[in-house]
């Protein structure tokens, strides 16, 4: 039976199981982070790369890590097991711990890491990349540190909400005029064949996704700038697409919101589409 288990401390246990403690800082504060990885063919993809970002936020945020990347790794791959997942997601979270309300933490507590595993359409994915999707152009309101994978997602939430009201499948998000990343994804412009996103700064998350497809395109002689680009240079590009782990690399087709514009899929976006594809190929035929 799928999703059947789930992930508690370092035990994969029955689904219905467990509990959240009301002082928990993850419930009450929001105070933790997390990593989602994309499962191929039963595989685990990119997971070196997510869990090293996983690392690197816990850091950021002074959270105690319980287990090194190979135990999340076992972990993930028994949780990916035992919920009988071919093609999906597993989603993994760690917050600092119980401990009674305060704003101030404490170095060093207890973290409670906890997760989850279930089935995604590839045919769905499949489906958005081949005939591109409609986005909304949004204010970036969100804290400072979006370079943190944090559980702190309520301004993606109120963008996403925004772009659904508006039947668009994501939002994009822009602070005074200077274009940052989408609600849940990376956003990239191709004008002239020169590929164009945000730097990896405190203002975006650095996208594993994101990180691959700057090294395709490199790879294969596309030139990539990485540098703020504004509100007019998206409503002047050639192509637009976005990255994500469950939306890989997706076509952008339509703009509303605050501006409005139509884009075409080009070939620089469909080529880093094939690219990609043969990247999952590639790195899920062996057992990571």
């Amino acid at each position: 039976m799928e999703n059947s288990y789930v992930l508690y401390h370092d035990q994969i246990i029955k689904d219905g199981s467990i509990s959240v403690d009301p002082e928990d800082r993850g419930y009450l504060f929001g105070d933790g982070i997390y990593e989602v990885v994309f499962v191929y063919d039963k595989k685990p993809f990119a997971f070196h790369e997510h869990f090293t970002r996983f690392e690197q936020s816990a850091e950021k945020l002074e959270l105690a890590m319980p287990y090194d990347i190979s135990t999340f790794k076992k972990l993930t791959e028994e949780l990916i097991s035992r919920n009988n997942i071919i093609n999906g997601m597993v989603y993994i979270q760690m917050t600092r711990g119980v401990a009674p309300r305060n704003h101030l933490y404490e170095r060093n507590m207890q973290s409670i890491v906890s997760g989850f595993a279930k089935s995604v359409s590839l045919d769905n994915i499949a489906a958005s990349q081949s005939s591109g999707i409609a986005t909304y152009l949004t204010e970036d309101i969100r804290w400072l540190r979006c370079d943190i994978k944090s559980l702190n997602l309520l301004g993606n939430v109120m963008a996403k909400r925004r772009a659904a009201d508006f039947d668009c499948q994501e939002a994009i998000q822009h602070r005074d005029g200077t274009v940052t990343e989408g609600s849940s994804s990376n956003v990239f412009i191709v004008k002239n064949g020169t590929l164009k996103t945000h730097p990896s700064t405190n203002l975006i998350l650095n996208g594993i996704t994101r990180q691959i497809v700057i090294k395709l395109a490199q790879e294969n002689g596309i030139t990539v700038i990485e540098e703020a680009f504004s509100v007019d240079d998206l409503l002047n590009a050639d192509e637009v697409f976005i990255t994500s782990t469950t939306m890989e690399v997706t076509p952008v087709i339509k703009l509303l919101g605050s501006a409005s514009k139509s884009y075409d899929i080009g070939p620089v976006t469909t080529k880093l589409q094939d690219h990609f594809k043969k990247q999952i190929k590639k790195n899920t035929s062996v057992v990571n």
